[in-house]
């Protein structure tokens, strides 16, 4: 390859992911769509050399190889090797959001569904979302990235939600709504791993949402109905 290779590249080209959060809802560009599906391709390939290899064993030029492109036009997507599996942790979240923004302000939160969300285990992404999950318990950079894409998971949510529990609604309360929130939606994920895909994910976090939901839509202001 032309270009150097490092591990560590530096933070130019990160994805617009990897600092804004999940993004807005809305068909994109086709040339944005092109590049989210070369960040997805990139993820999996990613996620395929530290299964096999470790984290610390795989290299960026051993990730730009596996998809085809330089050292360089890698960077131009990420700005470390950690964060290029987050295209694939951003699914369920990502459909949730943009579940959250369509779901009609007269249906109650806590039965929020929807065609988007959740991904279903028959989804090519949900399999290798599992195997990434898996890694994240052993390898603390990739946790950080999951950890850290949730935290900003939750600011996105605190003002859908705000719009949900009316004007008089308490603030902290709201983002504790969020926090309640958010974190059914990690634990639901992380059981259906830990489940092995025993039972399906759908069923897991609608079984949760609805057993934590009513009770901080209490406490935040909302009626639940």
């Amino acid at each position: 390859m032309a270009d150097s290779a490092t591990d560590s590249p530096g933070a130019a080209g990160g994805s617009p992911g990897a600092t804004g959060g999940p993004r807005r809802p809305g068909r994109p560009p086709l040339t944005e769509r092109r590049k989210e599906a070369t960040r997805l391709e990139i993820a999996h390939e990613a996620v395929q050399l530290f299964v096999e290899r470790g984290l610390a064993a795989t290299s960026w030029d051993d990730i730009g190889r596996a998809v085809g492109v330089s050292t360089r036009t890698l960077s131009r997507y990420f700005g470390r090797k950690e964060e290029c599996v987050r295209p694939l942790l951003t699914v369920a979240v990502e459909r949730f959001v943009a579940t959250l923004r369509a779901w009609p302000a007269e249906r109650p939160l806590h039965e929020i569904t929807g065609p988007l969300w959740p991904p279903a285990d028959s989804d090519p992404d949900m399999g290798r979302l599992r195997d990434l999950l898996r890694l994240t318990r052993a390898e603390p950079g990739l946790r950080t990235v999951w950890l850290d894409l949730h935290y900003e998971a939750e600011r996105v949510m605190v003002p859908l939600l705000a719009e949900r529990t009316g004007p008089h609604a308490d603030p902290a309360q709201v983002r504790a709504l969020a926090l309640v929130v958010n974190g059914t939606l990690r634990l639901a994920v992380e059981l259906w791993v830990d489940q092995d895909g025993a039972e399906p994910y759908a069923d897991i976090v609608h079984g949760l949402l609805r057993r934590t939901v009513p009770p901080a839509l209490e406490g935040a202001g909302d009626d639940g109905s």
